[in-house]
């Protein structure tokens, strides 16, 4: 398969006729309709209070800083989470794939700070694929936010799904691309791992 293609995959799906909004700052947000008590409300959920700056804005908007595999049926103690600030690891599990236990129901949870601005149609974007064919393509919806008030990161979970099974979806590795793309096309983050699946984890 082309690069091309590999795009094509990874482009976030839009509602038709849907047009993002401008682009504005968290001072912006603030003062528009501030006599609405539910909305400030919302808004103050968002991090978005009146006097809040957007802090600093020369980096991303966004950080992801780690993707964790959970399943209630991993062993005591094991845990799969990737750490995406690790390059060093990253390159590992391209090479050396995840081990999955088949026919096991597991969750994708992503961890990420928002470090300036609102952010509104991120989304994280997973293509598998199988001997260079697709096999799954998820995308999932993060949400919107604002800077957390506490600096403490968001986490996301998503539906839980489940994993292949038998002898074929044994056989060979799976080769993942991951990706947290908004909108306006702007990516966040974008690695590439792989997998294997087993009777055991």
């Amino acid at each position: 398969m082309s690069s091309a293609d590999d795009q094509d995959d990874l482009k976030p799906t839009f509602t038709p006729g849907y047009k993002p909004g401008a682009a504005k700052t968290a001072a912006e947000y603030a003062q528009l309709d501030a006599e609405d008590e539910s909305l400030a409300r919302w808004k103050a959920s968002l991090g978005i209070t009146p006097g809040a700056t957007g802090g600093d804005t020369s980096g991303p908007k966004v950080t992801v800083l780690t993707l964790e595999l959970d399943s209630p049926t991993l062993p005591p103690g094991k845990k799969l989470v990737f750490d995406l600030a690790d390059s060093a690891r990253l390159a590992d599990l391209k090479k050396n794939p995840v081990i999955i236990k088949e026919g096991v129901e597991y969750n994708v949870r992503i961890t990420f700070k928002v470090n300036h601005s609102i952010i509104s149609g991120v989304r994280y974007i997973q293509v598998v694929k199988r001997a260079g064919v697709r096999v799954e393509k998820l995308e999932q919806m993060l949400g919107s936010y604002g800077p957390s008030p506490d600096g403490k990161p968001y986490a996301k979970n998503f539906d839980p799904e489940e994993s292949p099974s038998g002898l074929l979806a044994r056989s060979g590795s799976y080769n993942v691309r991951s990706r947290v793309v908004d909108d306006d096309g702007e990516v966040y983050a974008d690695w590439d791992w792989s997998f294997k699946l087993a009777k055991e984890w």
